[in-house]
């Protein structure tokens, strides 16, 4: 690749790259900080809400260092999962979602740590190591009987000549020195697998992204995926990416090896040399293996959600509406770009488009329930139980009903002394007991038992406040004794 080529390929990487953007970001040191404390060790997934908390509580801490961090922590990780740098999943075992690493923060934060601590780049364990893995590929790749042979011969006579030496008393230890530097060699490549691992789903994630592609731009001619996906064929487990991790992960979950590697383990870390390591590091490699099996079991079940899910997006028909939504657009873009040579994007147009909206308000104008609100402060009042007293009652009745049986009575004792008599005159005589319920009466019993004439009369009675009422009503004259 030449010079030119390989510096558009990079320009492009620096733009694209999630790593690139982190170590070039002007908080660099405060978000790798923040990603690897929280996110970074044994806990690689929070709840957002969790994260969120434990970030502003390091935000505070920070400014107090003269550091200018205008954001609160959901505004700071709303601003890394745009870039990249964390991955939003929907939580498992409750409603919400929750933050991890992605494959780029997580190797930029590896970048910065060996920065800060260099290892040593030329080692007698990593070159041993290489040896060994050389030596142990050649074996296994030679087509020729006779020199794979020869080459397994040579390596059980050095082992036969290593027992022979230890059964004669010649046991040498490996120096301390030289025994911390391997396990920290060791560390470091067991480190680089959880990037791996965030890797491999992301590689998992695209894959998945990239066959519903094909499935909805494949026509009648490229029916492949289609047809492979209806056999029941699962295009995800089968991949390239599929068949490697599953190479991988039946080894993690071989009982054998996992028992083998956890009694090693516990054998190195009773040596006195280890004594050298941290804490952390003590503890990593005693959970090394759970930690590979609780991950292995993840992207296990990425792959099987990604295959069923891609059945079923193809079972159910939905790609063929995606085909038509697909169709509409490439249309529409279409005709966009032959109007363009005619109208101008900032062209007015009479369309009115009504799209749906949420009305919105602020959550401080929400009252809140609350329970003392319904307590009884006042003493409860006791009546005691009584004899009913009928002038009592009487008087109820009167509040709320016309007693018609005195205004029967106020008109008949009028009539016996005149042969006839209005509403008006009936009142005179007998004022209104009721106010203006005992109008209301007089001229209910004018409209069934009187006798309605043209012209008006003034009435006049007392309200409930006393107060003098005057008002024109219709005349009604009674002639005969009511019943």
């Amino acid at each position: 690749m030449s010079a030119v080529s390989q510096t558009h390929a990079l320009r492009q990487l620096v733009e694209t790259d999630a790593t690139w953007r982190l170590l070039r970001a002007d908080n660099a040191p405060v978000i790798a900080a923040l990603l690897n404390e929280h996110l970074g060790g044994e806990n690689r997934r929070l709840p957002a809400e969790e994260l969120y908390e434990r970030v502003d509580h390091e935000l505070d801490s920070l400014r107090a260092h003269g550091l200018d961090l205008p954001q609160s922590g959901q505004g700071y990780c709303a601003e890394w999962r745009k870039s990249g740098f964390l991955t939003r999943r929907p939580a498992e075992e409750a409603r919400g979602e929750t933050f991890e690493l992605a494959p780029g923060a997580l190797a930029a934060i590896r970048i910065l740590e060996q920065l800060e601590a260099p290892r040593q780049t030329v080692t007698e364990s990593r070159l041993a190591s290489i040896g060994v893995q050389l030596g142990q590929l050649a074996i296994e790749t030679d087509p020729d009987a006779t020199r794979r042979l020869e080459q397994l011969h040579a390596q059980r006579d050095r082992l036969d000549a290593q027992i022979d030496r230890i059964n004669a008393g010649e046991l040498d230890t490996l120096d301390p020195a030289r025994a911390l530097e391997r396990v920290r060699d060791i560390l470091a490549q067991a480190e680089e697998i959880p990037s791996d691992f965030a890797r491999v789903r992301a590689e998992f994630e695209n894959l998945n992204r990239d066959l519903r592609a094909r499935i909805v731009e494949s026509d009648d001619s490229q029916r492949s995926v289609l047809d492979e996906v209806f056999r029941g064929v699962d295009l995800i487990a089968q991949s390239d990416e599929g068949r490697s991790f599953a190479g991988f992960s039946a080894l993690v979950l071989d009982p054998a090896v996992g028992a083998a590697f956890d009694d090693d383990i516990a054998r190195v870390l009773d040596r006195d040399f280890t004594a050298e390591l941290s804490p952390g590091q003590r503890r990593y490699l005693r959970r090394f293996i759970g930690t590979l099996k609780d991950h292995s079991g993840e992207i296990h079940e990425v792959i099987t959600t990604f295959a069923r899910g891609l059945r079923r997006y193809v079972q159910s028909q939905d790609y063929q509406r995606d085909r038509v939504l697909r169709g509409l657009l490439r249309s529409a873009l279409a005709a966009g770009v032959e109007a363009s040579t005619q109208i101008k994007p900032y062209q007015p147009t009479t369309l009115r488009l009504d799209l749906s909206a949420v009305a919105l308000g602020s959550i401080g104008g929400i009252r809140l329930h609350d329970p003392a609100d319904l307590d009884a402060t006042a003493p409860i009042t006791v009546h005691e139980q009584g004899v009913a007293d009928l002038e009592a009652l009487r008087a109820l009745a009167r509040e709320t009903e016309i007693d018609f049986a005195e205004l029967i009575t106020n008109v008949n004792a009028v009539l016996a002394e005149t042969p006839h008599c209005t509403v008006g005159e009936v009142l005179e005589r007998h004022p209104a007991s009721q106010g203006v319920a005992s109008v209301v009466g007089l001229l209910t019993l004018a409209a069934n038992q009187g006798i309605a004439l043209d012209g008006t009369e003034t009435v006049r009675w007392h309200g409930a406040d006393h107060s003098p009422r005057v008002a024109d009503i219709p005349i009604h004259r009674f002639t005969g004794r009511l019943l």
